[in-house]
C-alpha cells in the first residue's frame, strides 16, 4: 500500500511496501529526515492485520511527521534476520539512521497513537535530540564526565529518554564501571526497558564482563592454528581478540566457528555473533557486512 501526502509535500510516499533492495534507502537513509516506523508482518498473520491498519491511520494523522513502511517477513526474510524479528507483528521506529523505539505484539488503538505520536516528535523535541548529540561528541572525544553530565541532565527534562539512558550508561561503561552501567539500565522506566539503544548497551556490557576472563591471545591462537577443530579455544579467541579491540578478527573467527559447526554449544557462535553486532553502530561496517555473512550462511 502507497498513500501519497498532497499539499506541499506532494509525492512523499507516506506508507509504503519495502524489499530488500530499497530498505536502506526508504529506512536508514530516509529517517535522516524524518522518522520512519517499520511494520515487519505476514499475510497469514492475525494480529497484523489489526495492527497495520491501525498503525497506518496513525501514521496518516500525523500529516507527514513521521512515515511507515511494511516488511512482509515472508518475501524479506534477509531483513526480517538481521533485524533479529522473532515473531510478527513486531514494529520498528527508525530516526536519523538509528533504532529508536520499538514493540512485539498487537496494541489496542490508544497505545498506538501514543507511539506514534512520540515517534513523531523525535524530529522536534526542544532541542533535547541536539543535546543528545553534543553528549554523544563529548563522550567520543573522550570528555566522559561532562557527557555524563549532559546526559543527566537530558534525563532531568525528559526521564524517558532512552538515548539519555543508554548515553549515561555508557558513560560508565567508558569509566571502567560496568556495574553501574548496569545499574544505570535497570533504573529506566519500564515503557523503555527494551528500547533498542538500550539493548545494545546490555550487549556492550555483557562483552564487557566477558572481556574481564579473556584468555590470553598468543596461547588461545596457537591452539587454534594447531587444532582449527578446537571449536572452544576458538570461540574463546574471538572472545579475547574482541577483549583487545579487533572486534572484526572476533566477527572472522565466529564466522568459521558458525562454517565449521553452527550447532556447536546451542549455537553459541551466533549468539556471540549477534551480541557483537547489537554492540556496535546500526551503520558500523562490520556489523552490516558481519549480518550479510551470517544470513547468507544461515540460508544456505
Amino acid at each position: 500500500m502507497e498513500i501519497e501526502l498532497g499539499g506541499a509535500s506532494e509525492g512523499v510516499e507516506l506508507i509504503k511496501d519495502v524489499g530488500e533492495a530499497t530498505f536502506m534507502q526508504d529506512v536508514i537513509e530516509a529517517s535522516q529526515e524524518v522518522p520512519i516506523i517499520v511494520d515487519f508482518w505476514a499475510p497469514w498473520c492475525g494480529p497484523c492485520k489489526t495492527l497495520g491498519p491501525a498503525l497506518e491511520a496513525a501514521v496518516t494523522e500525523a500529516g507527514g511527521k513521521v512515515r511507515m513502511v511494511k516488511v512482509n517477513v515472508d518475501e524479506n526474510q534477509m531483513i526480517a534476520g538481521q533485524m533479529r524479528v522473532q515473531s510478527i507483528p513486531t514494529v520498528y521506529a527508525f530516526w536519523q539512521g538509528q533504532p529508536a523505539d520499538g514493540f512485539q505484539g498487537a496494541l489496542p488503538p490508544s497505545e498506538i497513537k501514543a507511539f506514534v505520536d512520540k515517534v513523531a516528535e523525535l524530529a522536534g523535541d526542544g532541542g533535547l535530540a541536539d543535546a543528545i548529540a553534543a553528549a554523544e561528541e563529548m563522550l567520543e572525544a573522550g570528555d566522559v564526565q561532562d557527557a555524563a553530565q549532559t546526559f543527566a541532565a537530558i534525563l532531568e527534562e525528559d526521564p524517558k529518554s532512552a538515548a539519555a539512558f543508554a548515553g549515561l550508561a555508557r558513560c560508565h561503561l567508558a569509566a571502567g564501571q560496568v556495574d553501574e552501567a548496569e545499574a544505570t539500565l535497570n533504573g529506566a522506566p519500564a515503557e523503555i526497558a527494551d528500547a533498542p539503544e538500550l539493548e545494545a548497551v546490555r550487549a556492550q556490557i555483557e562483552l564487557a564482563r566477558q572481556a574481564e576472563s579473556a584468555g590470553p591471545l598468543t596461547e588461545l591462537r596457537a591452539a587454534v592454528d594447531a587444532n582449527p577443530d578446537d571449536h572452544q579455544s576458538r570461540f574463546d579467541l574471538a572472545v579475547a581478540l574482541n577483549a583487545d579491540g579487533d572486534v572484526q578478527g572476533a566477527v572472522d573467527e565466529l564466522l568459521e566457528l558458525f562454517r565449521r559447526d553452527r550447532e556447536w554449544n546451542d549455537a553459541a557462535a551466533k549468539q556471540q555473533l549477534f551480541t557483537i553486532f547489537d554492540a556496535l553502530d546500526a551503520k558500523d561496517p562490520i556489523a552490516l557486512t558481519g549480518r550479510r555473512k551470517l544470513s547468507s550462511m544461515i540460508f544456505v
